[in-house]
């Protein structure tokens, strides 16, 4: 499995994390992998075969060819049908809905199409990214693309995108309640925001990114024990942490790494 990120334009800097790679030969039985909320939608072009997407243990549907990924605010059950060839970009928590006049609940939990989101526009590209094979010709049209939509609709909302570096800067452990009086805007009118905008809740949004900071943490070794790793991710305790990985994963921490979930260990805590 070969998974590459890189970095993309300075200009769209504010609104895209990173574009990212992904290969891997035809497995003689399907490989089913867990995905977990990252608090990031993607913009994702499949130049290898299609992946399945379960809805349950035995029914899945095809997810299209290109599309963008919403929100996921469970985990997501999906396999590919043969081998991967993956082209996509990651979008930060707000980042994506300036392209766009979808709102952000539309777009939860859903692949949706790209000719479906920028009608013929979206086809285009679509038919742009996957005629080339060069992953920097695919960045720049990618880059063309979002540059020239970005013209055409308003800029991200200010307020939630400070609202979300101070989530990330302080991986996830500054409450609703400490953001709206340091922004000094109504608690509740924030949410409204947040839902429209990110299409999660600032406590949801808080979640995930304290849990993708455990994660790392996990993935990288650097606890003997999940109570050290739980107070050191600000957690109350490991009861609490063990809750909320259950919460988004429907797993146990050690049954989770113990089903040896490749896919979901590669993309926690990459750029």
């Amino acid at each position: 499995m070969d998974y590459q990120t890189f970095e993309i334009s300075p200009e769209l800097n504010a609104f895209v994390k990173c574009a990212w790679t992904l290969e891997s030969p035809a497995s003689a039985t399907e490989q089913r992998q867990t995905i977990v909320p990252d608090g990031c939608m993607e913009m994702i072009f499949h130049y290898g075969d299609l992946y399945r997407q379960y809805q349950n243990e035995v029914e899945f549907i095809m997810q299209p060819r290109c599309f963008v990924f919403g929100q996921i605010t469970s985990t997501l059950s999906i396999a590919p049908t043969g081998s991967t060839g993956i082209f996509a970009l990651r979008f930060n928590p707000e980042g994506f809905l300036p392209f766009t006049h979808w709102s952000a609940q539309q777009l939860e939990n859903k692949a949706v199409s790209l000719t479906e989101l920028f009608g013929e526009a979206g086809l285009q590209l679509e038919k742009e990214v996957l005629a080339t094979t060069s992953t920097a010709d695919r960045i720049k049209l990618a880059e063309s693309f979002l540059l020239q939509k970005l013209q055409e609709t308003e800029t991200v909302n200010s307020l939630v995108k400070s609202c979300v570096n101070a989530m990330l800067e302080l991986n996830g452990q500054l409450s609703v309640g400490q953001l709206s009086e340091q922004l000094n805007i109504n608690r509740r009118q924030l949410e409204r925001k947040f839902a429209t905008t990110v299409g999660l809740s600032p406590k949801q949004l808080n979640k995930i990114i304290r849990l993708q900071t455990a994660l790392k943490m996990l993935a990288e070794k650097r606890f003997d024990n999940l109570t050290d790793l739980a107070y050191e991710a600000a957690y109350y305790d490991q009861a609490h942490f063990i809750k909320d990985f259950k919460e988004f994963t429907g797993l146990s921490p050690k049954k989770f790494y113990a089903d040896n979930l490749q896919l979901s260990k590669l993309f926690v805590g990459t750029a």
